[in-house]
């Protein structure tokens, strides 16, 4: 960031939602947004009460959902992917579902070495 800032440039932040229409398809989606140039790529964990968000983003983790998209699923999908991926993956959730499975559980789930990085 510091460089783009140093530059006058700014940073290229893509968001998608994991799942939709399909993992693999968001697989495909990373790649492309990271040959594009992002600088850091927002992913999007599909939630089913995404009431902090806009209509198209809860439509879209609707059908994520739908196509039974989850946390796991998703994490699976980076392990693979990410090895390709320069960018940095953000991943967007909500805090219920690390509550859910603890807050020292979900953390070693995001390990670093876990996600290729």
């Amino acid at each position: 960031m510091e460089a783009l800032r140093s530059r006058g440039q700014c940073a290229l932040i893509p968001f998608i939602t994991a799942g939709d229409p399909d993992l693999a398809t968001t697989a495909q989606a990373l790649q492309v947004l990271d040959r594009s140039g992002a600088d850091l790529i927002e992913l999007g964990v599909p939630y089913s009460d995404p009431l902090a968000d806009g209509p198209v983003i809860q439509a879209a983790a609707t059908r994520a959902l739908q196509r039974g998209t989850k946390l796991e699923s998703v994490l699976d999908m980076l392990k693979t992917v990410s090895p390709q991926i320069k960018a940095p993956i953000i991943l967007f959730t909500y805090y219920n579902p690390i509550l859910n499975r603890g807050i020292d559980t979900f953390s070693k789930i995001l390990l670093p070495q876990e996600l290729g990085g």
